[in-house]
């Protein structure tokens, strides 16, 4: 397969039905290892550095030149780490460092993994929706979260390192840009991706189990906010490779 395939090369346009971001509070030492030598880690009183869990229901996903009924309906999860780059215009950009993607279905990895280096895989996901309680679980990936519908003054979870919801919500992504790094090359690509109506409300998660955060081996990570988005309009420009020093 030709490897230039695999840097975004067109624009992928998407509709959020539902967007569910966990962000994890990390002392910044245990996040560095993590991420690539051209990026810095996005901090918080230069002491937290955060990686986020972000649970995406997609509709329509489909290259930006093909119409809407073309496009597919997808349910994507991502592990990615807050991060920042300085581009050879000097400017510092915000933006994310992914770990890990998972999809629920095999035409997302088998094509998610041709035009991105994401390196999806398929997993099982099941959601249950009550009046009160949402649950999303998997066997296959051993994750499950339990979100309290209930109560609409929701507090910041216990221990996190945010004063309040205005701060928390600097966290809350998507950030415009994403980077995958080439090490052999020295290259890097950056994602920008545009959206429109993005108001995250806080909820209360219950509970929560990570297999892939567990297997991180992270000191006590701090659930730092949890964010719900709906109904988002979204769009990935295509990729921008630049060379790092």
């Amino acid at each position: 397969m030709f490897s230039f395939l695999k840097n975004h090369p067109f624009a992928v346009d998407a509709f959020f039905e539902n967007s569910l971001v966990l962000t994890f509070a990390v002392p910044k030492a245990a996040l560095e290892p993590l991420i690539p030598e051209c990026l810095t880690l996005d901090t918080f009183e230069d002491k937290w550095a955060f990686l986020a869990i972000a649970m995406v229901q997609t509709k329509n996903l489909r290259p930006k030149v093909f119409p809407q009924f073309m496009g597919n309906d997808f349910f994507l999860i991502g592990y990615r780490v807050f991060v920042r780059y300085t581009n050879k215009a000097g400017k510092s950009l915000r933006g994310l460092y992914i770990l890990k993607s998972e999809t629920n279905k095999k035409k997302m990895e088998f094509m998610g993994n041709i035009f991105t280096h994401y390196n999806y895989t398929t997993t099982d996901i099941t959601i249950i929706d009550r009046e009160n309680i949402k649950e999303i679980t998997s066997t296959k990936s051993n994750f499950k979260i339990i979100i309290d519908k209930t109560d609409p003054k929701v507090a910041l979870p216990e221990n996190s390192p945010f004063a309040d919801w205005k701060e928390a919500r600097r966290f809350a992504g998507p950030l415009p840009f994403t980077f995958t790094y080439n090490k052999k090359n020295k290259e890097v690509l950056i994602i920008e991706g545009v959206r429109q109506n993005w108001q995250p409300a806080p909820i209360k998660i219950v509970n929560y189990n990570f297999g892939f955060l567990n297997s991180l081996n992270l000191k006590d990570p701090i659930l730092a906010n949890a964010f719900d988005i709906q109904n988002i309009p979204y769009y990935w420009k295509s990729g921008k490779i630049e060379k790092w020093k």
